[in-house]
Formats: C-alpha cells, sequence, structure tokens
C-alpha cells in the first residue's frame, strides 16, 4: 500500500527517539489549499480502531480507514535539497498539485 524509503524511515525513528515516546507516526490528508487536500505527517501516541498500523522498524506507520483511498502505491521519502530539508510524498494518485506544491488532488 505504502512504500517508506530507507531515508524517511531514519529521520521518522531518530525523531520518536527525540520524542522519548508514541507508538510511531500516522500519515493522512487534510482539506487545505488551492487544490484541496494537504498531506500530514503527526505523532502517534493513542491508536484507534479506524485506521490500520503497518511495522516499520521500532514503529508504526497509522494510516486512518477514509485516508486509504489516497495512498495505495505512494512513496514516502525524506530529502535533503540545498537549504531545504523534508518529507517528500510521491503518490501516483494525485492528478494535480498547486503551484507551490503544498496541496494536491485525485481524479
Amino acid at each position: 500500500m505504502i512504500h517508506i524509503t530507507d531515508n524517511a524511515a531514519s529521520k521518522i525513528s531518530s525523531s520518536m527517539a527525540k520524542r522519548g515516546k508514541g507508538k510511531g507516526v500516522r500519515i493522512g490528508v487534510k482539506t487545505t489549499g488551492c487544490s484541496g487536500l494537504a498531506y500530514v505527517l503527526e505523532f502517534v501516541d493513542q491508536t484507534s480502531e479506524n485506521q490500520d498500523a503497518h511495522p516499520c522498524g521500532n514503529y508504526f506507520v497509522f494510516i486512518n480507514d477514509k485516508d486509504k483511498p489516497y495512498f495505495e502505491g505512494m512513496t514516502v521519502d525524506y530529502a535533503k535539497k540545498g537549504l531545504n530539508e523534508g518529507f517528500e510524498f510521491i503518490n501516483p494518485n494525485e492528478s494535480n498539485r498547486c503551484g507551490c506544491g503544498e496541496s494536491f488532488n485525485v481524479a
């Protein structure tokens, strides 16, 4: 369903270790921006029944049931480009992105 690259897994793992608590991270979407949706990555301390938990090293990646259709075949990477660094969401389901790259839409 979703692929986490070694770079992204390493960054998540180090962030979890610095935080010192939590079960993992949740990847989701929220309504925002010019194109309609934006990716969300947040720490998870409490689990709920309406999500899948995917083991990834010493933590879990959680995806809410309602967000699953957006993530089929998606890859999450972590990259440094010049002075910028962050998570990249490579999603074959995107039909377009806004000009600044912050929001997307699916057909």
